[in-house]
């Protein structure tokens, strides 16, 4: 399936998978390796989406990307995956965007694990001379602690890619101890009821299957505050979110700043999770656009002053 989606050319590359480009281009990837049967001579921005992100969410940060001549992948998850989880490939590429199902998180090794190898092979077999940058929402900060997990057992190999961030920038970042407040948020916003009875039971699972999955969990947060990538990293968050809290978003950033990556701190008053680019867009593409214009990240600065 090809489509148009305000002028961004979108196709398939697996169900999972949509690649977003201003160019009209078709790729296939080798399901085992992940390589491209086309080299992708443009910058990458590694997107790892918030849980049920729908595309239209998604395409309002991608664009802010293809604006700057990044190309964008969207990896989504359905309704469908979510009660059926699937073993199989998910993951992400230019902005790579990557979404991981509730059910995936809760069963690292049959889910989340998968999505953060994944996306790991692809950004090893797909590299260019270009800038990657990574963009994470919510629940990305654990898939980016399963990605230094994949990194630590192949050093060698996963290790140049991480160097090769050039800057990183994390919205509503979400710890271990907020997930059994955010996934339940995610599936059931509307219904309070469902979140109350999803949370109980997600608080269960993490104490009854501690080996099965909430090991892995702690295993992602130590990795995620001894990041492996030093790119200077930009936080987005509000001092309200619940889901993506202060607390646990500054532990991050004072653990990073000891280790020497520089960062950018801004946090909102009030502001709901993952919606600081809805509520504040002004200043979000401001403090993004300042961000990514330190590192020669800006191609078109005209597009960025008309979205001040």
């Amino acid at each position: 399936m090809v489509t148009m989606d305000r002028g961004a050319h979108t196709q398939d590359i697996t169900k999972n998978i949509q690649y977003i480009s201003n160019d009209k281009i078709k790729l296939k990837a080798d399901p085992a390796t992940m390589r491209l049967d086309k080299r992708v001579d443009k910058p990458m921005c590694v997107m790892i989406n918030w849980l049920l992100a729908r595309q239209k969410h998604v395409m309002k940060y991608a664009t802010l990307y293809l604006e700057q001549g990044f190309d964008v992948v969207s990896v989504s998850c359905t309704p469908w995956q979510l009660m059926w989880p699937m073993k199989g490939s998910q993951q992400g590429f230019d902005v790579v965007s990557v979404s991981c199902t509730p059910w995936q998180l809760m069963w690292p090794m049959k889910g989340s694990q998968l999505v953060a190898e994944d996306l790991i092979k692809f950004m090893a077999m797909n590299e260019n001379e270009h800038p990657l940058v990574v963009h994470g929402f919510s629940v990305a900060g654990y898939m980016w602690g399963e990605v230094c997990v994949h990194v630590m057992k192949n050093k060698e190999l996963y290790q140049p890619v991480m160097d090769r961030v050039v800057a990183q920038v994390w919205d509503s970042a979400a710890d271990i101890s907020e997930l059994a407040i955010g996934v339940p948020a995610a599936v059931f916003p509307k219904n309070q009821i469902m979140q109350k009875t999803l949370r109980a039971y997600m608080e269960y699972h993490m104490k009854t299957f501690h080996e099965a999955a909430t090991s892995h969990y702690i295993r992602s947060s130590q990795l995620f505050h001894t990041n492996l990538c030093h790119a200077p990293a930009l936080f987005l968050l509000s001092r309200s979110d619940p889901v993506g809290a202060e607390r646990s978003n500054r532990s991050v950033h004072d653990s990073w700043v000891k280790m020497g990556i520089q960062c950018t701190w801004k946090c909102w008053d009030r502001s709901p999770h993952v919606q600081h680019y809805t509520k504040h867009p002004k200043e979000y593409v401001a403090a993004l656009y300042e961000h990514l214009d330190k590192y020669g990240l800006v191609s078109q600065p005209e597009k960025m002053r008309m979205r001040l």
